[in-house]
């Protein structure tokens, strides 16, 4: 019943961001810079209030990338984690390959999530009880394992930077896409079987798709091999890996073979 709550709450919040994001037009909304390399809208700051308002219930924790890192979160059980929009730069471009990921974490595993892509109308929900829908219906991870027939889909940012250079002649094929989230999120509902990051990322950018891929039965690996916690005091991993069941082990193998991971 509480996790059957949990969804319709994640449900609701994604919808709604739906209706708040009509008024930002993609392609057409102005950004400022934010650090260094980073980018950040006037949707992503109304987005951010609204999940705030819709998602954490009292005792719950709360991480999100556009909210000041409360460390009292640490204490918490129930774990809310966000992006309000994962993919700015494919939003800011006009390119739809963006979205709204919410992961709710319970003792630091991602048990329930939702991503939404505006631009596609697709809105992936799911749970570890409940498996993972999108638009309401039932899907499952694809079950291809020979290499020449997997598709990987890989960071549009690392592939211009050149870090998938090392992939350029491999058996699978590779496309590149912009949110990490949304990556996630298509490996988790069959639309692909594995993506992957080598460089680091954090956990708001992660923690949604990462809950469909558990509710999947998906395989989620660190780049050391463990299984990523969250909801730690350094929200920066490393990297991560996520593949569909059937293709973890060649996949795996054939990163390992080629020194990519350990």
């Amino acid at each position: 019943m509480q996790r059957e709550t949990d969804l319709k709450r994640i449900e609701t919040a994604l919808l709604q961001a739906a209706e708040v994001v009509r008024s930002f037009p993609m392609g057409a909304t102005p950004a400022e810079r934010k650090g260094k390399n980073d980018i950040v809208t006037a949707a992503d700051h109304a987005i951010n209030r609204l999940l705030t308002d819709i998602l954490p219930q009292q005792g719950d924790g709360w991480v999100s990338e556009e909210t000041a890192d409360d460390l009292a979160r640490l204490d918490k059980r129930r774990v809310w984690i966000v992006d309000p929009l994962d993919g700015t730069r494919e939003f800011f471009e006009g390119i739809p390959e963006w979205c709204v990921s919410i992961g709710l974490v319970e003792d630091g595993k991602p048990v329930a999530g939702g991503i939404l892509n505006p631009a596609t109308g697709q809105l992936f929900l799911g749970s570890v009880e409940t498996g993972v829908t999108v638009n309401g219906k039932s899907v499952s991870m694809r079950a291809g394992e020979k290499l020449d027939d997997l598709l990987v889909l890989a960071s549009r940012s690392e592939v211009k930077r050149g870090e998938w250079e090392p992939f350029a002649k491999s058996p699978f094929t590779v496309k590149p896409l912009g949110s990490v989230a949304y990556k996630l999120a298509l490996v988790a509902a069959g639309l692909a079987d594995a993506t992957w990051t080598l460089t680091p990322k954090h956990e708001w950018d992660l923690a949604g798709g990462v809950a469909l891929l558990h509710a999947a039965r998906g395989v989620v690996k660190k780049l050391d091999g463990e299984e990523p916690l969250f909801n730690r005091s350094k929200l920066l991993l490393d990297g991560l890996l996520a593949f569909s069941d059937a293709s973890s082990k060649p996949l795996l193998s054939y990163l390992r073979e080629g020194g990519h991971i350990r």
